[in-house]
């Protein structure tokens, strides 16, 4: 039977950057470096910052759990590795800032790689009652692997004042450059298959979707072929490419025509949605009862020498990770965590890969193009561009006049905390204005605002 790889749903808006994909995608998931040292930062997810468990001078051991809250909305954090704890203090945090992180020295000696999870050929969900899923995703301290970092044991769990009828599950990866999630699906497929029927048992779900953008025919045919030997009732669904499919909204908006409420989630639509590493990481946690202390991060980037895709602790440092792949070429002028769109900047080679950490990206000034770089703008020209092409339906120019002004409450006024800062006004923008970058530090300003207030 012939696998349809073409997708027919999409979204208004969003745009089609050059996908740069192919320095990664047919590279295989690699071991990672031995690291001497890793920064385990204690506030990786939304929801409270974990406390820690330890203290410096504390030997640990590998899957130990090092942190974690009392809070509902929270995940504990574990060690990678066997080793010493060296301090515990502030460290630099790619969102927060500086963020409280528990550092820890591997012995000597000791394997630092950890190898992968190999799901045997029995698996059936139902040895697994709810009780038993919910508590193991818990206690291995899953969060969305995707990027919000959301924890997911509050996803899956029944709640009877919030029903839920349907799982799917995110395979879209729109992201320019980033290629981690597409390995795991041609690498780990009966994992992520595992995963899902788990979550689909937990969560009470009737229908499930594997949804992946139509770019990615062998990932869709991989996964068509898992659910046929043993995922009877999970639909595999092929998605029309386009930037930013893979933001849940858009996602749900496209396959199902249903509408998240501004600043509401999707279980208050009864919808459940996951990343495919997430749901690989369910089965490893359930399965075999190992917490979430490893991920695969691609290390990408015309300004990188040998890119790949590594399996790596949690907490090995970025530069680390750099210098695995070969190091920084010379014309490398950007570093970015995560991809070119939605990722951050970063100066400071330090900083630790977290749960959510799936790509490090290096830019040269040629992809950046010269006049963004030399940050060369122009006013702006009133075009309507940024309004075409805005997942949201917002006004982002409006938005970042407002916050360029200081007008907070005028940029609240025109939503500006429903900007998914996916960057794509920005990238649009003839005058080459950081829309995208002006809203995001309007929220910032609001944010801490408001703590001010409280």
């Amino acid at each position: 039977m012939k696998i349809e790889t073409k997708g027919s749903f999409s979204f208004r808006g969003g745009v089609h950057p050059p996908e740069s994909k192919e320095l990664t995608s047919d590279i295989p998931i690699q071991p990672g470096p031995a690291v001497k040292e890793v920064a385990i930062m204690l506030s990786q997810h939304i929801g409270a910052v974990c406390q820690p468990l330890v203290r410096a001078g504390n030997m640990v051991q590998a899957g130990q759990k090092i942190g974690d809250s009392d809070a509902f909305v929270s995940a504990p954090v574990h060690s990678p590795i066997n080793g010493k704890v060296k301090e515990i203090g502030l460290r630099s945090h790619a969102i927060l800032g500086r963020s409280q992180a528990i550092v820890i020295e591997a012995y000597e000696h000791t394997p630092t790689r950890r190898s992968y999870f190999q799901l045997d050929n029995n698996f059936d969900e139902k040895n697994y009652s709810v009780e038993k899923i919910c508590d193991a995703v818990r206690e291995a301290g899953i969060v969305g692997m995707g990027g919000a970092g959301f924890p997911t044991r509050v996803k899956i769990e029944p709640n009877p004042r919030l029903p839920k009828d349907t799982l799917i599950i995110n395979g879209c990866e729109c992201e320019p450059y980033i290629t981690c999630d597409y390995r795991i699906m041609l690498e780990w497929t009966k994992q992520i298959v595992a995963g899902v029927k788990l979550a689909q048992r937990a969560s009470g779900c009737s229908r499930v979707f594997i949804c992946v953008e139509d770019n990615k025919p062998k990932a869709i045919e991989a996964m068509n072929e898992a659910v046929e030997s043993f995922g009877k009732g999970i639909q595999v669904v092929p998605i029309k490419t386009k930037y930013p499919q893979g933001g849940e909204r858009q996602l749900i908006n496209a396959l199902l025509k249903r509408h998240v409420p501004t600043g509401g989630i999707p279980p208050m639509i009864g919808l459940v949605v996951l990343n495919v590493a997430t749901a690989a990481a369910i089965a490893e946690a359930v399965v075999a009862d190992l917490p979430l202390t490893h991920r695969v991060v691609t290390v990408t980037g015309e300004g990188v020498a040998r890119p790949g895709n590594f399996y790596v602790p949690i907490g090995t440092s970025i530069a680390e990770l750099i210098e695995f792949s070969g190091g920084l070429k010379e014309d490398a002028v950007r570093v970015v965590l995560g991809g070119p769109m939605m990722g951050i900047a970063i100066a400071d080679l330090t900083k630790p890969i977290t749960k959510t950490g799936g790509a490090i990206t290096v830019l040269t000034e040629k992809q950046i193009g010269a006049a963004k770089f030399a940050g060369r703008q122009t006013p702006c020209l009133r075009c309507g561009r940024c309004l075409e092409v805005c997942p949201e339906n917002l006004n982002p120019t409006k938005i970042a006049h407002a916050v360029k002004h200081n007008l907070l409450d005028v940029a609240e006024s025109y939503y500006i905390n429903a900007c998914m800062e996916c960057g794509c006004c920005s990238y649009v923008c003839p005058a080459n204005i950081e829309v995208s970058g002006h809203i995001r530090t309007g929220k910032m300003l609001l944010a801490r605002q408001k703590k001010k207030m409280a």
